[in-house]
């Protein structure tokens, strides 16, 4: 079982003393496309425009709040140790000091995970992945739900999964991120 997230220092060189290992090694080196992988599953990952759309009016609103705090936002790799799972979110808020050499990071690094749904991963998006986020210790986990045209807040993580759950709100509401973001973000355009 993997207890560190996977570093890229040297990205030929590894051990392989586990599957997880070996799998989550070979991921990373596929040329052409970033993949993830979902309880044993390789995706690609290839979002539409639309998609990124949603992302990107996100990452507007709150880049301003993560640089004040010294965050990073982006679409890093997550490893969930101990699984066969190797994320990549539509956007994540991690502390900047933790991106000179990681090859990932974990959930719980991060102050906000945001994932926005497509017709082919909206379930995953909505069920396993939330469950996961929450199991690994994500504070705040956004999900923008493009087919039923809603965005959730979730937070207070537990092994069980969130504890608290705020939506889902209509595209057009504003969604409150607690502190340290403080901001109502705008969701009226996705």
């Amino acid at each position: 079982m993997s207890a560190q997230p996977h570093s890229s220092a040297e990205p030929h060189s590894y051990t392989a003393d586990d599957p997880e290992t070996a799998l989550k090694f070979a991921i990373q080196h596929i040329r052409g496309d970033r993949v993830e992988i979902i309880e044993g599953v390789i995706q690609p990952v290839s979002p539409s425009w639309g998609h990124e759309k949603a992302a990107a009016k996100i990452r507007r609103q709150i880049e301003p709040v993560a640089e004040k705090l010294g965050y990073l936002t982006g679409s890093g790799n997550l490893d969930l140790p101990g699984t066969s799972n190797w994320y990549i979110p539509d956007l994540a808020v991690v502390p900047e000091n933790l991106t000179e050499d990681a090859g990932a990071l974990l959930p719980d690094q991060t102050l906000l995970i945001v994932e926005v749904t497509s017709d082919s991963n909206a379930e995953t998006d909505r069920v396993v992945k939330r469950r996961r986020y929450a199991e690994y210790g994500a504070p705040l986990y956004l999900l923008v739900d493009r087919q039923a045209r809603a965005c959730t807040l979730y937070s207070m993580p537990g092994e069980l999964g969130y504890t608290e759950v705020h939506g889902p709100h209509p595209f057009g509401t504003s969604i409150r991120l607690p502190e340290p973001f403080g901001l109502d973000l705008d969701t009226s355009d996705f």
